[in-house]
């Protein structure tokens, strides 16, 4: 999937990469079936499928942003064990527009709080 925008593009592929996602400690994802997201400007993207995520560790959030090229995504709030939270930590486009509709029930992570380790599939 492709969409482009004068010189904004974003790529949308299939890999094959081991994508493992830690916050504070604990696996809160891992999946061999990640989503590439590549978007002008911006650095690679891994969108995980809903069932290789550990949503129990997460609190839906109020928090949505919209994206001209993606849609509408909503966010989640990491809750630890302790109550301890990192907020609106990961994202996802229930709804996205039709030239990414592949990203639906997907969800990414900040790599600026997360601990998003990829290895080679």
């Amino acid at each position: 999937m492709t969409t482009t925008q004068s010189t904004h593009r974003v790529d949308v592929t299939p890999g094959t990469e081991h994508v493992v996602v830690v916050i504070d400690g604990v696996v809160v994802a891992d999946s061999t079936r990640p989503l590439l997201v590549h978007e002008t400007g911006l650095p690679v993207r891994y969108y995980l499928p809903r069932e290789d995520v550990r949503l129990d560790q997460f609190r839906a959030s109020r928090t949505t942003t919209t994206c001209p090229y993606k849609g509408e995504a909503s966010y989640w709030t990491f809750v630890d064990d302790q109550g301890n939270q990192c907020r609106d930590v990961v994202w996802s486009y229930q709804e996205p527009l039709e030239s990414v509709a592949a990203i639906a029930d997907h969800f990414s992570f900040y790599d600026t709080v997360a601990d998003v380790r990829v290895t080679a599939g």
